[in-house]
């Protein structure tokens, strides 16, 4: 549940603050690479997050365009709720219920939960261990592939580079402290 009211309300940041249109109360901190830092509330939250370097969509099995909201894959820290490094993921629709998400990095494959309540368009590791893992391998590779399902039944496939991903935590979790 937490997980949910929380991602609305860093997806209405995070839209306003990385398409430019920044709110008075979000400040982007810092960038590294193809990761940006902010530091948008009172209290304390600090997240990182990118964009896609690249997206596929299929629907059986033909490439297809489709149009989206924004993708984003973000690391959010909120020392005082006890949320330390929480990976999220937005695809831009609402993904199929009853769904996972895939993020493969090198040969490793995670797997994320839709969240529910939300209109089902953020997807979290399911326990604050995962969260750990993912970011463990996050830190180690080079790009992360985000696979998942649309409620119409499309196949996304969003790259994101990893590189700056691990300053961009860093200092993150510095200004969190």
């Amino acid at each position: 549940m937490f997980r949910t009211l929380a991602a609305a309300a860093l997806a209405l940041v995070a839209t306003l603050a990385v398409d430019g249109a920044a709110a008075q109360t979000n400040e982007r901190v810092a960038a590294f690479r193809d990761w940006s830092v902010f530091t948008p509330s009172n209290p304390r939250e600090c997240y990182i997050v990118a964009q896609p370097s690249s997206s596929t969509a299929q629907r059986g099995g033909e490439t297809v365009s489709v149009r989206r909201g924004e993708i984003r894959l973000f690391v959010t820290i909120r020392p005082e709720a006890g949320v330390d490094k929480e990976v999220s993921y937005t695809g831009g629709y609402p993904f199929r219920d009853v769904s996972t998400v895939d993020v493969s990095i090198g040969s490793d494959t995670h797997i994320l939960n839709v969240g529910s309540g939300d209109g089902g368009e953020w997807a979290w590791p399911a326990t604050p261990e995962k969260d750990a893992d993912l970011i463990t391998d996050m830190k180690a590779g080079a790009t992360a592939t985000i696979t998942a399902i649309s409620s119409r039944g499309t196949t996304t496939r969003d790259t994101f580079s990893l590189l700056g991903f691990t300053a961009a935590l860093g200092e993150a979790e510095k200004l969190c402290q």
